[in-house]
């Protein structure tokens, strides 16, 4: 088992970043609107190092919202100088931010490297062109690939997060950029449906009718496609689904979109879902009104079972069964075991996947 990983965020709201998406409005998202100082970030790395435990993890610093490098230089040094001290002490390992793919070159990588930076994740959002336009970017999808290019050639880690249901989107283009993300073998990648946040021009455009953000069973669908895509492919989904705050949900900043504070749990079932329908309709002669008997990883059981016994419920309505009892056990976590009667079915996960993958690739070249 490898360390425990632990985060201590720094949030740097709508610094340095100029341009107003259509999406935006970093105060709500982050929950600051106060300026960020170096004895802030030094406050905030001590009270976090007296909650975890003393040995065997790794501790990374990480700057979100806003676009770090296009900050002020003097102000980046003064807030990455915190970080860089406690790394140089042993008492963290890694530091990670976020910028726009147009705030990158090679003296801000040159800048960065001296201030012990390990990780740079770029908010791509869509590498559609006409997507990023309408959306109000104010880059284009040739800087991304330019921006990724240099990161991996300074040995930065490289990090890109995609938006879902953008103005303009498709699913053709959210996948064309998930396939495009793959080309750039980042380190993680982070999926976003897009959110009607109070105080954007989303929000305008939404309550005149211009603008229709995906149903929540549309993005988990098309998220659950683009994690099994990134899966496949080796490349960690480290996020999906805007992360709940004080402010982030219905009836307070949110005012329309596919929110859920549960928002990966509801992907992770879906595939399990979807693998289970696959493995029952291809044997439903056998089943009858019988009991089917699940065996998974005890860490996967909710996950299987879904949000309020969901999928159990689905599939036993679906297909008539008594019931399905899903027990844990040590199993691998790729490995699903089905008893239907006296017939045991085992499936890999990651090969079910890459199947129905390859399914779905093929429909699309023939369709």
């Amino acid at each position: 088992m490898g360390k425990k990983h632990f985060i201590i965020p720094i949030f740097v709201p709508h610094y340095g970043c100029p341009h107003d998406c259509v999406f935006c409005n970093q105060r709500r998202i982050t929950g600051l609107s106060t300026d960020v100082t170096p004895e802030y970030v030094e406050h905030t790395i001590e009270e976090h190092l007296t909650t975890f435990p003393p040995n065997d993890i790794t501790i990374e610093v990480a700057f979100y919202g806003g676009s770090f490098t296009g900050i002020d230089k003097e102000i980046q040094r003064q807030l990455l100088a915190i970080p860089l001290k406690y790394k140089k002490d042993g008492k963290i390992d890694k530091i990670r931010l976020s910028t726009r793919p147009d705030y990158i070159d090679k003296d801000i990588l040159c800048f960065l490297k001296e201030y012990g930076v390990d990780i740079i994740e770029l908010g791509v959002q869509s590498l559609d062109d006409s997507v990023l336009r309408k959306n109000g970017r104010g880059h284009n999808s040739q800087q991304v690939y330019m921006a990724s290019q240099l990161i991996k050639e300074y040995n930065f880690k490289l990090g890109l997060q995609m938006m879902l249901g953008l103005i303009g989107d498709t699913k053709d283009k959210m996948i064309f950029t998930a396939k495009e993300f793959i080309k750039l073998q980042p380190y993680c990648v982070r999926i976003y449906p897009t959110l009607v946040i109070k105080d954007t021009y989303l929000e305008k455009l939404y309550k005149c009718n211009r603008y229709k953000p995906l149903s929540l069973e549309e993005a988990v669908e098309i998220s659950a496609y683009l994690l099994t895509l990134f899966e496949n492919n080796s490349i960690n989904v480290i996020r999906i689904g805007l992360q709940p705050t004080e402010t982030i949900n219905y009836g307070k900043d949110v005012v329309a979109g596919p929110f859920h504070p549960s928002f990966r749990q509801l992907v992770e079932s879906y595939i399990y879902r979807v693998i289970l329908e696959e493995v029952l309709s291809s044997i439903v002669g056998k089943i009858g009104n019988d009991i089917v008997k699940i065996e998974i990883n005890k860490s996967n059981i909710s996950n299987l079972v879904g949000q309020k016994s969901h999928n159990v419920e689905y599939l036993v309505n679906k297909y008539g069964l008594k019931a399905i009892k899903v027990y844990g056990n040590e199993l691998d976590k790729d490995i699903i075991g089905i008893y239907v009667g006296q017939n045991y079915y085992r499936i890999n996960k990651k090969g079910f996947i890459n199947k129905l993958l390859n399914i779905s690739e093929r429909n699309e070249v023939c369709s």
